[in-house]
Formats: structure tokens, sequence, C-alpha cells
């Protein structure tokens, strides 16, 4: 869970006045770039959402995702349009989202405000983001719906093998530990109930820890090698 901002200076509805790392002084030009969005954004969507985890730069087919909003029953993708962005790849990122995603989310600057819809499935859910008082201000402009191109298959690709190991135990199959990722893949699909697999994929997510998955991943390698040996 992300740490609340203690830099909220005012609440309203689904508009929120969020502290960036620093003020923006008046003298400055007032186009957002993607860097002034982030964290402030981060905060927002936890103020908005309550338990998530946040995933930045997630490979996806041939895109990547600015990030992953993990919550409890689902994975939001993001992409975050700033200012001083254009729309040139933006039909391949949003094929690509709609193939990993439950929900997907473009938060864009005030420069794509009144246009961005026009590039955008209808399920697709728009936040803006603009200055206001010298701070970062979101406005959910259109909430997401639950994306009907999602595939589950290719979700399932973006976990880890003992990720997906960690789900195979809590649902009581086999280990398939000389089996392929891509077959692991497919017997879940298989075996375990489509909703149930979804929350233990965000629940697989939220406990990734990135200083020892390393550590996992080599000892599951050599116990994979030391099966192949014993044969």
């Amino acid at each position: 869970m992300r740490k609340a901002c203690p830099k909220i200076s005012a609440v309203c509805g689904v508009c929120f006045i969020m502290g960036s790392d620093r003020p923006f002084t008046a003298g400055e030009i007032r186009m957002l770039k993607d860097k002034d969005i982030r964290e402030p954004l981060f905060d927002f969507l936890e103020e908005t959402y309550g338990k998530i985890r946040i995933l930045e730069e997630k490979t996806m087919g041939r895109s990547r995702a600015d990030a992953v909003m993990v919550m409890e029953n689902a994975l939001c993708g993001i992409e975050i349009k700033s200012d001083a962005d254009t729309y040139a790849r933006l039909q391949r990122q949003v094929k690509d989202y709609d193939l990993y995603y439950d929900f997907n989310y473009a938060v864009v600057g005030t420069s794509h405000a009144l246009h961005v819809k026009e590039h955008l499935p209808d399920w697709w859910g728009v936040i803006t983001a603009e200055l206001a008082e010298g701070r970062v201000d979101f406005y959910i402009l259109r909430k997401p719906m639950p994306n009907p191109k999602v595939d589950r298959g290719r979700q399932l690709g973006l976990l880890w093998r003992p990720e997906l190991l960690q789900i195979q135990e809590w649902n009581g199959l086999p280990g398939y530990r000389e089996k392929s990722k891509l077959f692991v893949r497919k017997k879940l699909l298989e075996r375990v109930p489509d909703a149930l697999l979804r929350r233990q994929m965000c629940e697989a997510l939220f406990e990734r820890d990135y200083t020892a998955i390393q550590e996992q991943i080599r000892a599951f390698r050599a116990e994979k090698k030391r099966g192949r040996a014993g044969r």
C-alpha cells in the first residue's frame, strides 16, 4: 500500500489538489511533463481507490505500460500523456493495454483533455491533470468500465515463475517444475475459476518482493536442473 500523501490541500468529489515534489512557481511555463504527473497521480489513485500497489514501466506485448495499478480484484493499466506527448503511438498502446488489464486509464494533460476520448475505446477511463494554484490537480473525466478484450493468459504472463508456483500451491495443483511457463499458465486457466484466479494474481503482485525474487528464481532454476539430471 502506498503511503498517503500529506500534501493534499483540497478534496471535492473526485477532484483532488495534490502536492508534487516541489511547488510550481507562478513564473514557470504551465505545461505538465510526465515527471510532474507521476508521484502526485499515484497519491491521488490511493486516495481514490484505497489499497493499491503501483508497478511502473511494465512490458506488455510490443508496448510498455507507464504504470499498473494492482487492486484487490483487478489490474488497471495507466497510460500517461503529458502536455509534451503526442498520440503517435497511442493506437498500438491501446491494443496492448486491452490485452493485459481488466481496466485502463489514460491520464492526460490539459492540452489533450478535449480530444483524448476520440482516440480511446469507450471502456477506457480518463483522468485530467492540470496546474491549480501551483499544484497538480486531478479530475476523473470518465470512469473506466470492465475491459471486454482482456486475455487472462497474457495477464498471467506478467507473473514470474515463483509467483505462478505460489498460485499453484494455493489451489493444490502439482508444481510442474519441469514444464514450461506456458504450460503452467494453461493449467491454471483450465483448473482455477476466473474470478478466483484474478484475485490470486493480484494477491501475488501485492506480495512481490523485488529484493528476494532473483534468489527465488535462481533456486527454482537450480531445482529444475537437478530434476532433469536425476532422470
